[in-house]
């Protein structure tokens, strides 16, 4: 029987989502909690990876299983042993055809930016970037990164294909907490990062939104924008059709 299953963790606790040898990683122990549950080795295969420190409220993951258990007490039974820092939102099959990473449709990634003072309790959970910034011109510079375009700019590491689309980016403020959010089709490694880097540049005043068309077109990071730590960042829906 194949699973899929939705998944919520604190990624400050992890060293990411992936399977790492004698590191503490989400699928690490997930795969740990199913084996005990179905007294078999079990590997599960996410709809992506999220780097250290990067947290998740709707990471999807599937699994096979050589004998049924019902869904809810899957679920019961496989929160009862996991860490207290990863929580199954809910089980449920899925046809045999089904892949969590290849059957996905879209993403929705949001990441939060503290402009108000430093608040320490929450450094594991936002950016405390602690300084104002320019909303309206970081909304005129986002809309030149959304459509579809190689993202190759705003990239880590090499790929065959940087091609993606963003179908839009948000972004709102309440209470000196920016939220940005970015819908899409695929997110590359550091890719939402990158994003929100040179969009806190253009709100800084450092570039104008000019240049991030510029950078998007030269493929490559021509105005020295640097990666927004990992804390901010969640990965908050996997969308199938």
């Amino acid at each position: 029987m194949k699973y899929l299953v939705s998944i919520s963790y604190d990624g400050s606790k992890y060293y990411g989502f992936e399977r790492q040898p004698k590191l503490n990683t989400v699928q690490g122990e997930i795969e740990r909690v199913l084996k005990k549950v179905s007294k078999e080795d079990i590997t599960i295969k996410g709809a992506g990876r999220t780097d250290r420190g990067v947290h998740a409220l709707d990471q999807k993951a599937h699994f096979e299983l050589s004998h049924d258990i019902p869904c809810d007490g899957l679920r019961d039974a496989m929160n009862s042993l996991l860490d207290d820092y990863i929580y199954i939102n809910y089980v449920k099959e899925v046809d045999e055809k089904f892949h969590a990473r290849f059957d996905c449709v879209s993403k929705t990634y949001e990441y939060y930016l503290n402009v108000g003072e430093y608040n320490p309790i929450k450094n594991d959970y936002i950016y405390n970037y602690n300084k104002p910034l320019n909303i309206g011109k970081m909304r005129k510079a986002a809309k030149y990164l959304c459509g579809m375009h190689s993202y190759e700019a705003f990239t880590a590491g090499e790929r065959e294909n940087y091609n993606s689309i963003v179908y839009k980016i948000s972004i709102s403020k309440k209470d000196n907490i920016i939220k940005f959010k970015f819908d899409g089709k695929s997110f590359y490694r550091y890719m939402v990062r990158n994003l929100v880097g040179i969009l806190i540049d253009v709100g800084r005043n450092k570039i104008e939104p000019i240049e991030v068309k510029k950078t998007l077109e030269a493929k490559k990071n021509i105005c020295g924008y640097v990666t927004a730590p990992a804390c901010g960042l969640y990965l908050t829906k996997v969308n199938y059709k």
